[in-house]
């Protein structure tokens, strides 16, 4: 009977892990700095704070933020520290990104919009 209740547990685990977040992509854009792949991950609006700059910008503006911190910061290596954690306020993936001898804790925060994982929010901070 253990072993019932350990496998459907493990199924249940198994098949509630978000599956339509592109972390793939979101970990090659960042390590490639494409600033536009990740900001097209976004709802119409994308709550970003780049190390203390922070505010709610359409695409093209939080493009632009997102490439300046590439600008500044380029040629870095990303991973993952968690992906996945899901809540009653959506997805969340933690990670970091690391350039020469800095590293940046980043963390996304996804929405489900009309049934798709949207980017809501995006943070770096040192």
């Amino acid at each position: 009977m253990n072993s019932l209740i350990t496998l459907l547990t493990s199924f249940i685990i198994l098949f509630s892990i978000p599956t339509d977040i592109p972390y793939a992509s979101l970990e090659k854009a960042m390590e490639s700095n494409d600033a536009k792949v990740i900001v097209d991950l976004g709802k119409d609006k994308v709550l970003l704070n780049i190390l203390g700059k922070e505010g709610a910008y359409n695409h093209s503006q939080a493009e632009l933020i997102l490439g300046e911190f590439f600008d500044k910061k380029p040629k870095g290596t990303f991973t993952y520290i968690f992906k996945g954690k899901e809540s009653s306020d959506g997805i969340f993936a933690v990670g970091t990104y690391t350039v020469k001898n800095e590293s940046f804790r980043t963390t996304f925060h996804f929405r489900t919009v009309k049934s798709e994982s949207k980017l809501e929010s995006l943070t770096i901070a040192d």
